[in-house]
């Protein structure tokens, strides 16, 4: 169990430290040709959105590493996984069911890493 998760939070934490620090540090103009949904959304949304991603790769690994609140490993991956079901809905609202499928891996993978968090 801990090899697996281990594996599944250090991928998680991988995408989202770099998703989530393109949306903090990129402009709309930059965004736009991967995330067509950034005009959307108000800037500030796109900026909260990707610290949260990024909190949650850190709160995956700090954690569990250090043995300090590791309580909070399973709320950084449940907060994934909202954050994926925010993302499957907003594509769904913009008629986009063909884009929600790694939006779904995404989620699977965080549920599945919630799962291995709490039973560690």
């Amino acid at each position: 169990m801990d090899v697996a998760y281990w594996i599944l939070a250090g991928l998680l934490a991988l995408f989202y430290a770099y998703a989530g620090g393109k949306k903090v540090t990129q402009s709309k103009d930059q965004l736009r040709p991967m995330m067509g949904w950034v005009d959307q959304v108000p800037l500030p949304l796109v900026r909260t959105i990707g610290t949260l991603e990024v909190l949650g790769a850190i709160g995956l690994i700090l954690p569990k590493l250090t043995g300090v609140l590791p309580g909070l490993a399973i709320a950084a991956a449940v907060g994934l996984v909202l954050i994926q079901v925010g993302g499957i809905a907003l594509h769904l609202s913009r008629g986009e069911a063909r884009l929600i499928g790694l939006n779904i891996v995404l989620l699977v993978l965080a549920a599945v890493t919630v799962w291995l968090a709490v039973a560690m």
